[in-house]
Formats: structure tokens, C-alpha cells, sequence
């Protein structure tokens, strides 16, 4: 049984380097991982937005993990990557990335993991939706991503700590495996991870989806240095990745049908439940929520041990480029839920202060 993704072949570039506009297009390169959430960045090419924008972007297939993608970022193999929390590692090792937008998140509120299951084998006792009855149990996470930090706040809304179950690092395509071994009673990951576990490990049941436990961390990541140099063409890709995001979100089966292409071994009628979750988390716009999810992240994982320091958020939050694509194109978000008021970035001289409740639960 495999659950590992790869990128269908001939995936789709554009046709020619010239703009709609007769001049020359401006080449990029961009990655993602093989998962649904990050599907937004082929529906750009493949719906012609980057075109639209005068952009001659070529999608690497799709990493295997966030971690190597950063690795190409780093090579100079793509200029921009979609990375959750493995962007905190790297950056706590030196690396200086600025992070653009988001390609899964909320600008809106603090809490959303809607693409987020827990899912258990039958026999495990584990009570659907009772996430208190995983006291005991062996739980599969990746160690220090986004379903490990989902894990966490659980337990903790749930009056556990995580001395109080057995936590065991599992790659999302190895969780299916676990699961039917035994090796593990309950899965935690993203989509469509869960969905293909229920439909492929028998008596596999689901015991919860989302619950606000988190502000998902899925964020648009460059070089600092690329940004400062290419600061026109940061926005024009921002704005064809809104206008994908806005596409999918009125048009979940489309993206479905995207997601199935480049994501080769997604059966499409996965690809079409995965999505329905997936546009509720489909906001590029930052504020001063993604700074709080961002922060609660890094110091869940340094209380626990998980990473070796902490970083300033509002070292790593470029809000500048988004912010003017929002006031240049608001058609873009006009079906966004409204960001509130003490959470609004106004200006380059935003500061995001901890304790200052800009962006409350």
C-alpha cells in the first residue's frame, strides 16, 4: 500500500516566455509538497494567472517533504517555496527567510485546522469525538510539523500533557502501515492523508477534524535578498496566487480536478472531499493573527524541547507585498471573512507584541 504522492508526468507549463502585454515574461521558479493544502500554486499556472501577471513560472514536481523543499530554496533551485513549520528550523539554523502570504492559514482568526483528522484502527479504543479517551494510546505524528503541533494543543485543551500518551514519529505516507500493524492506534495529519487512511485501512474511523486547536502555519517563504531585488515580481506572484486561491475557493471541484493531475496517485474523488476542507483555509493575506500562530508554534515546540531557540516573528513577516495586492486588487478577498480591527497590518512599521491581544483565540 503506498500513500506517497508524486508529481504527474509532463506536468504543465506555460507555453511561451512573452506577456499578454508583448513583453518579455519575468522567469521564476516555485515548489510545494505533494499535499492538497499546497495545491494552489499549479492552479495558478494551470488557469493562466501567472501568465495574466506577466510571470514565466515553472513548478518543480512536487518535494516529498518541506525540508527539502527548503534545501532547493536554499540551492537556488526555486525562488519561492510553500512551507509550514519546517521554515522554523531552518530559519532558527541561520537561514534568512521572509515569509510573503500564506498558501493555508487565516488572516481572520487565530484557530483553524480544518485540513487537520485524527483517525484511529478499530480496536483501539479511541472514542470518536471524544479526543480525552487518547490518554494511554500510541499516537503517529511527524515530529515537529504541523500534526505534531495539532497534537499538542489537543492534549492540552483536553487537560493532557504529552507524558500522558506515547507519541511516535511517523511520515504521514507510513501512517497507514502503522495503523494496521498496530504500530500505532490513532494517525493525526493533514489531507488527504486521513482520507486515504479511511478509505484504505478497514475499520479505520475518524475521531475528530479541526477544532480550532491551532493557527495553521502554511506560508509563502523566499530568500530575504530575492525579495529586496525582485520586489515587483514578489507582488505580481502574489497576486496570481490570490486569484488562484479566490478561483478555488468558488470552484472546489476545479481545484479537485488540479489536484488530481499533479498529484498522481490521488484518487479524485479523495482529491474533491480533501478540497471541501481545504478552501476554508485558503487566505494569503497576513495580519497580526499569522504572527500569533507563528509565536505560539515556536514556543510550544521550544517549551517542549522540539527546537533549540526562538526567533523574533516580526523579523521574518514580510506583510508589505501582500498588503499592497490587497489594496490594488480587494476583488481578490471580497468573500474573506473581514480581519479584525486590532489585528489589521497598516504600514511597514507594524509591530506584533505577544501579550498585546491584536489577535484573540
Amino acid at each position: 500500500m503506498s500513500l506517497v504522492l508524486v508529481a504527474c508526468g509532463g506536468a504543465p507549463t506555460p507555453a511561451d516566455s512573452v506577456a499578454e502585454n508583448g513583453e518579455e515574461s519575468v522567469a521564476v521558479n516555485a515548489g510545494l509538497v505533494g499535499a492538497i493544502d499546497q495545491i494552489g500554486l499549479p492552479a495558478a499556472l494551470d488557469q493562466g494567472f501567472f501568465e495574466e501577471q506577466g510571470l514565466d513560472v515553472t513548478v518543480a514536481e512536487p518535494f516529498a517533504t518541506g525540508t527539502d523543499q527548503l534545501n532547493a530554496l536554499e540551492s537556488g533551485q526555486i525562488d519561492i517555496a510553500q512551507v509550514g513549520s519546517p521554515a522554523i528550523g531552518a530559519i532558527l539554523s541561520g537561514a534568512d527567510y521572509v515569509l510573503l502570504g500564506n498558501y493555508s492559514g487565516s488572516a481572520a482568526q487565530l484557530g483553524i485546522d480544518e485540513t487537520m483528522a485524527v483517525v484511529a484502527r478499530d480496536g483501539s479504543g479511541v472514542e470518536a469525538g471524544d479526543l480525552s479517551t487518547l490518554r494511554g494510546k500510541k499516537i503517529g505524528v511527524a515530529i515537529g510539523s504541523i500534526n505534531h503541533l495539532y497534537l499538542l494543543s489537543a492534549l492540552a485543551e483536553n487537560d493532557m500533557t504529552p507524558d500522558d500518551v506515547s507519541i511516535v514519529n511517523t511520515p504521514p505516507p507510513d501512517m497507514a502501515v502503522a495503523l494496521q500493524t498496530a504500530g500505532i492506534d490513532v494517525a493525526i495529519g493533514w489531507d488527504p492523508f486521513p482520507l486515504l487512511i479511511l478509505d484504505q485501512v478497514p475499520g479505520s474511523y475518524e475521531v475528530a477534524r479541526g477544532g480550532g486547536y491551532i493557527g495553521y502555519l502554511g506560508y509563502l517563504v523566499a530568500k530575504r535578498d530575492w525579495v529586496e531585488q525582485n520586489r515587483d515580481t514578489v507582488k505580481k506572484f502574489l497576486t496570481a496566487r490570490a486569484a488562484a486561491d479566490q478561483w478555488m475557493r468558488e470552484n472546489p471541484d476545479g481545484g479537485a480536478e488540479v489536484a488530481a493531475r499533479w498529484l498522481s496517485s490521488l484518487d479524485p474523488a479523495i482529491a474533491e472531499e480533501a478540497m471541501q476542507y481545504n478552501v476554508e483555509q485558503l487566505d494569503p493575506r497576513i495580519s497580526a493573527c499569522n504572527y500569533a500562530a507563528l509565536h505560539e508554534a515556536i514556543t510550544t515546540l521550544h517549551g517542549l524541547g522540539t527546537i533549540n531557540g526562538t526567533f523574533d516573528v516580526n523579523d521574518v513577516f514580510v506583510p508589505g507585498p501582500i498588503n499592497e495586492v490587497m489594496e490594488e486588487s480587494p476583488e481578490l478577498f471580497e468573500d474573506l471573512d473581514e480581519i479584525p480591527a486590532s489585528a489589521v497590518i497598516e504600514g511597514d512599521d507594524f509591530t506584533f507584541e505577544p501579550d498585546g491581544g491584536q489577535c484573540s483565540r
